[in-house]
């Protein structure tokens, strides 16, 4: 077996990948290091065991997550592109939807998606907001659909993406 030189990122991401690909129970020692051509020994260097690998990966995605809510709070734009954006982007994190199905049995994961959640959620509002839709329940049922869409059988990308913007633009009309 080859042994490749890895430090915590490359083994981070690799269990994103992993989690993305074959669920939560492909984040253990062993099943990512024949992902990696590595032997596990590599993984107990980097990680003292597998809970302090998950809070690690847990960590990293949250720090991204909340990295990008602040990118989007600092771009230019008016509201409803903001918002479009915002779905876009949204859209675009394939991480979330395999933390979300995690976090249905692993307590650690349904809080990481809670912090996120709530971050995302409250971005979305003061949007709403700021185009005069000051009912939060419009930014929690945007943000449902918006998180639910990717779940829907054949539902692609492009798909999820005009049938958010189509509920943003109703949403807009109603106001």
């Amino acid at each position: 077996m080859k042994h490749a030189r890895l430090n915590r990122e490359k083994w981070i991401n690799a269990g994103i990948t992993a989690l993305r690909s074959d669920g939560p129970p492909a984040l253990r020692a062993e099943p990512l290091a024949r992902r990696l051509g590595t032997t596990k020994g590599s993984f107990y260097w980097h990680f003292t065991d597998v809970p302090a690998f998950h809070e690690a990966l847990l960590d990293y995605w949250k720090t991204q997550a909340f990295a990008d809510v602040v990118a989007l709070l600092e771009a230019d734009g008016n509201a409803a592109t903001r918002l479009q954006d915002f779905g876009a982007h949204v859209l675009d994190d394939t991480t979330a939807p395999a933390i979300r199905s995690w976090a249905q049995e692993n307590k650690d994961a349904a809080d990481a998606l809670a912090q996120v959640d709530a971050e995302r959620l409250t971005y979305m509002a003061t949007l709403l907001l700021q185009l005069g839709l000051k009912n939060p329940d419009f930014a929690r049922a945007a943000y449902g659909a918006l998180i639910g869409m990717p779940m829907l059988p054949k539902s692609k990308r492009h798909d999820s993406a005009n049938a958010y913007t189509a509920l943003i633009d109703l949403v807009l009309a109603l106001r």
